[in-house]
């Protein structure tokens, strides 16, 4: 008892199924704890209210943060975690009407109290939430108080998802804040939550989201039977799940998307997408996902649509640039010089004269030092931050090229790719094709344009291999689905061309407009 847009009908039958051919079991285990039978057993005892208090700090392990409080009369005592309950509620609800009325008003506590157990392990949980125990010398059974403390910040934007036009709130770490954010753009009674209760030590809440009638049954049995496979001594954070649920942990690409936008949440929601919140993040947790939803952002539908369109086809030719531009330098200055123009190649040649360095270690170098510089203008403070990337950019930048360390145009390049890398709306996804053009660079070190040839073929038919929750990841395209799937991927369409599919019972859907386009009279 406790005391508180790629549809996915797809590849629905392979919902289940995993790399191994079998059903996975999902653990983290860092330690042997595990609440036994006779802990969850165990019933408070019937006798004095001593004893019954004796028991209660025996099961918290006589904590000093337990706060026991004894009324003069001795006809009541009420016991709590003093770092867990609001004290101007319990002054306010409770003892202030014991120290005025006495009996009486305990005694219409009593009655109208619903909330009595007598079994430890719940009594526990339930103080863990927030909740005070009354013990009186005439009940065996301890009175629930729900007096919960709650410390959150403020509703903001999230700093590494902002946007130009568009809503500027952001999801925090309370999920029932989240959930107002999800219910007040989605006002809706088909909107289901569920809740789970992970790990062991933790016992952390971890709260579920979908459209009923719109996510798919199985797609939902299939995330449930994932969530309750999931056997830690601990979890706090949605990085955690994330990592217990994937299907290919050792994919460079991330499986699910996270997210700290409740429009973002709530258009992923009516694709028929699930979404995980965990308590004490802010991140919502969203699967299944496809590759190209890392490409879409929510300033694509604030906008018009041929503007919305043409910054999504910048985007995913920042892909290619990522992943394939000092790859394809390395190739040409090491292998295939003569695709340059004379004039170029001229160009590029006298920068690399004096340059001790062969390519594939500049480029190496050079993407080593950005990353390093990346990560100490996160870590550092906002002020700093910004020196140190004036510092990166500036000074160490001309230093290496006039030390003729690296040529100029490596300098040109690894900046292009950096700023390609940027361009994604999702930064773990940026990330990984940072690290993705390590590989690719070897390659074409090694054997030129060929080699860049087949690390492509290989990192597509990854892409097309691995899937989500048996959703292909890299759908409509792998496998393909149709002109009329993708329409909102390359380009975003005008609204009154987008259509919907309607589920007739699992028999197949029928299309018809979402939006109906206004016609001049």
């Amino acid at each position: 008892m406790s005391c508180s847009s790629i549809n996915t009908r797809h590849s629905a039958h392979n919902i289940g199924k995993t790399s191994a051919g079998g059903d996975r079991v999902y653990r983290i285990k860092k330690g042997s704890y595990e609440p036994g039978k006779q802990d969850q057993a165990e019933e408070l005892a019937v006798g004095t209210i001593e004893q019954r208090i004796s028991q209660i700090q025996t099961y918290f392990s006589n904590t000093e943060d337990l706060i026991v409080q004894k009324f003069d009369n001795q006809i009541c005592s009420i016991v709590y975690v003093e770092s867990l309950v609001k004290h101007e509620s319990l002054q306010a609800y409770f003892m202030t009407p014991m120290l005025e009325s006495g009996d009486r008003a305990l005694e219409q506590l009593v009655r109208s109290t619903t909330a009595k157990l007598t079994n430890i392990y719940q009594i526990g949980k339930c103080m863990l939430e927030g909740c005070c125990v009354l013990l009186t010398e005439n009940e065996q059974a301890a009175i629930i108080i729900r007096v919960p403390q709650s410390y959150e910040r403020s509703i903001q934007e999230p700093k590494d998802e902002q946007v130009i036009k568009g809503p500027h709130d952001g999801f925090i770490e309370n999920p029932v804040t989240n959930l107002y954010l999800l219910r007040k753009r989605l006002r809706n009674p088909k909107l289901k939550v569920k809740y789970f209760t992970m790990g062991k030590l933790t016992n952390t809440k971890v709260t579920m989201v979908y459209m009923d009638q719109i996510a798919l049954p199985k797609l939902v049995a299939e995330a449930e039977k994932r969530l309750s496979s999931v056997d830690s001594d601990y979890l706090y954070s949605v990085g955690n799940i994330n990592e217990l649920l994937e299907e290919h942990p050792m994919s460079l690409f991330p499986q699910t998307l996270q997210t700290e936008r409740p429009d973002r949440a709530v258009s992923y929601l009516m694709e028929g997408k699930i979404i995980i919140f965990v308590a004490g993040n802010p991140r919502a947790l969203i699967l299944p996902i496809t590759f190209f939803a890392f490409y879409q952002s929510p300033d694509d539908y604030n906008t018009r649509w041929i503007i919305g369109s043409f910054y999504r086809i910048i985007r995913l030719i920042s892909f290619v640039i990522a992943i394939c531009l000092p790859a394809i330098y390395i190739a040409i200055v090491t292998y295939h010089s003569e695709v340059l123009p004379i004039g170029i190649l001229y160009s590029v040649k006298v920068s690399l004269t004096y340059v001790p360095l062969p390519p594939l270690l500049e480029a190496l170098v050079m993407q080593t030092i950005l990353e390093l510089l990346k990560e100490a203008a996160i870590r550092l403070p906002s002020p700093i931050s910004q020196t140190i990337g004036i510092v990166g950019g500036l000074v160490i930048g001309t230093a290496v090229v006039e030390a003729q360390l690296v040529s100029h145009t490596m300098i040109v390049v690894i900046g292009l790719t950096a700023i390609a890398s940027f361009a994604t709306p999702i930064n773990e996804f940026g990330t990984s094709l940072r690290v993705l053009g390590f590989p690719i660079m070897l390659a074409a070190s090694a054997f030129g344009f060929f080699g860049i040839a087949i690390m492509l073929m290989l990192v597509f038919i990854h892409l097309c291999k691995i899937e989500t929750l048996g959703i292909p990841y890299f759908a409509p395209f792998g496998p393909f689905e149709g002109k009329e799937s993708i329409k909102d991927i390359f380009l975003r369409l005008p609204l009154w061309m987008v259509t919907r599919t309607s589920r007739d019972k699992g028999q197949g859907g029928t299309k018809h407009s979402l939006f109906g386009r206004w016609k001049r009279p």
